[in-house]
């Protein structure tokens, strides 16, 4: 990415907060989709020692102020992608704010649960496995323990016997 420095403003390093410019895009079809000036803010993580490069419109807020957003920010990214690889929420059922905390803490709470059922001794299962069995016999009145281990069974027992010989 091209740009022009127009301003910079001082900063107190020890924060991290490397340098604190505003910025314009230099490339003709960015500077014509984007023609406000921008703010770059480097930033030295303490903890990890990773420099890191954020771009904003928000020319007011402080430096430091600016990253512990991105901060925050990562880690909503870093929910989303916990809650599309644990929860199997494929989509929404409602657009309100209501259906979606909703939705999502019923997926939070059937994990957890699963999680529990999982952890007790002598099952072999996995989350994936279970969760499978369940949604296979959601409206049976088999109980739990027992659907599980007959399950499990079931898998060593068919895994032995769908093996073909190839050496008689």
């Amino acid at each position: 990415m091209r740009f022009k420095r127009l301003a910079w403003r001082k900063t107190d390093r020890s924060t991290g907060v490397i340098c604190d410019h505003t910025i314009a895009l230099a490339v003709f079809y960015s500077k014509q989709g984007y023609p406000k000036p921008l703010r770059r803010v480097r930033f030295k993580d303490p903890e990890t020692g990773k420099k890191l490069v954020f771009i904003t419109n928000h020319l007011d807020l402080d430096p430091l102020t600016i990253c512990q957003l991105y901060k925050m920010r990562w880690q909503v990214e870093l929910f989303f992608k916990w809650i599309k690889q644990h929860l199997r929420i494929k989509a929404f059922f409602g657009t309100s704010e209501n259906a979606v905390k909703s939705q999502i803490w019923i997926a939070v709470c059937t994990y957890v649960l699963v999680a529990i059922v999982r952890k007790r001794p002598k099952l072999e299962a996995s989350m994936h496995g279970i969760l499978q069995i369940l949604s296979l016999t959601l409206f049976e009145k088999t109980p739990l323990d027992q659907l599980l281990t007959l399950a499990v069974e079931g898998e060593t027992q068919l895994g032995s016997a769908n093996q073909l010989i190839l050496f008689e």
